[in-house]
């Protein structure tokens, strides 16, 4: 057999085994959200876990201290966001009927008269309809309780993913080192020098992208919790953290967090200027995230555009579902490397450039 078929034939076999493993995952989605979300968390967090080693501290203490602390992170971040958005969310269930009178005095008027349209709620009946329904709404906690009982396996497979996400990101923070050695040593040797700069390439796109988009996130929650507190709005905190937490999927971060904020501005019926300093918060928020804190922190060398990163999170969820969501940025980073490499093939292949390279041009042929 030639070589050049043998190599056919083994590229025709790898790509076999890729499909083969793509359609495996997709048969195992289900079972693989615990294990998928603590490989991104370890990822995240073994820079952290590196820190400290490099400081002397044993790589199993590191990888302890740091799920504690993002396990503190994260229920902290819990027992502040949660009972505030409950409050916030029962509060504009009472007051809905007095926004919709609010808006049948100032904003139906308007609408009537520029662009022609009559729309009058029925802010009567959106009363009666929340006084009928108050009752039932409040015996909410024991119709959940009712339903863990009927579904207790639920119940258990959640407290059990719970419990194995960190389980799953000590394991392979303590053994990275061990994996990457591992996996060097088993790509051939022919192959092995491509084969890490592109996992390097795509390392190096998805800690650009992950890493900086995460300070993103922690610094436009400062900013934003900080810019509403400024303009007066009581939720302020909810507000501004969960915009700078949407802030990863781009453009809902900011058109939900406008949202919110104006919902929240419209409950405390302080009138315009509440809602123009909303307004100035998010217009200097955009401002900061699109010429600062985004070309900085993230860099426009990745290659990753907003709307491609929005179509991944689409596409891979649409195909495996809550796993397909946290593995799409991965994969298209994985893709982008893949596709630079087929740009820079076809750059150098001899179709794009010709078997036959036309020759020069001498003054001594024009002469002639």
């Amino acid at each position: 057999m030639n070589p050049s078929r043998a190599d056919r034939l083994q590229t025709f076999a790898w790509a076999a085994a890729g499909i083969a493993l793509i359609g495996l995952f997709w048969l195992l989605g289900p079972i693989l959200a615990p294990f998928v979300i603590g490989a991104v968390f370890a990822y995240i967090c073994d820079p952290a876990v590196n820190w400290m080693v490099a400081r002397r501290v044993p790589r199993a203490l590191a990888v302890l201290l740091v799920i504690v602390a993002l396990g503190l992170l994260l229920v902290a971040l819990a027992l502040i966001l949660v009972p505030m958005v409950y409050r916030e969310g029962v509060l504009l269930v009472r007051r809905l009927p007095d926004l919709i009178e609010m808006f049948n005095a100032q904003v139906s008027p308007l609408m009537l008269a520029r662009l022609g349209i009559d729309l009058q709620l029925d802010a009567a009946q959106f009363r009666q309809l929340i006084a009928d329904n108050w009752t039932s709404a409040q015996d909410i906690v024991p119709i959940v309780l009712g339903h863990l009982k009927t579904g207790g396996m639920a119940v258990l497979a959640f407290i059990a993913n719970l419990f194995l996400v960190p389980l799953v990101m000590f394991y392979l923070l303590q053994e990275w080192p061990r994996l990457l050695d591992e996996l060097q040593r088993i790509v051939p040797r022919p192959w092995l020098e491509r084969t890490m700069r592109i996992l390097n390439d795509i390392d190096s796109v998805m800690s650009e992208f992950l890493r900086g988009q995460l300070s993103v996130m922690m610094l436009l929650a400062v900013i934003y919790s900080v810019g509403l507190w400024l303009a007066g709005l009581n939720f302020w905190l909810p507000v501004g953290v969960l915009t700078g937490l949407l802030v990863f999927i781009p453009y809902v971060g900011f058109g939900g967090g406008l949202i919110l904020a104006i919902l929240a501005a419209l409950l405390q019926a302080q009138g315009w200027p509440l809602l123009a300093g909303v307004a100035i918060v998010y217009g200097l928020g955009q401002l900061v995230e699109s010429f600062l804190l985004t070309p900085y922190l993230v860099g426009e060398r990745i290659g990753l555009h907003p709307l491609a990163v929005i179509f991944a999170l689409m596409a891979f969820g649409q195909l495996f579902g809550f796993v397909g969501v946290l593995v799409a940025l991965p994969a298209s980073a994985a893709l982008l490397v893949g596709l630079r490499e087929v740009r820079d093939a076809w750059f150098a292949s001899p179709v794009y450039l010709g078997s036959d390279p036309p020759a020069l041009i001498t003054p001594q042929d024009v002469s002639e």
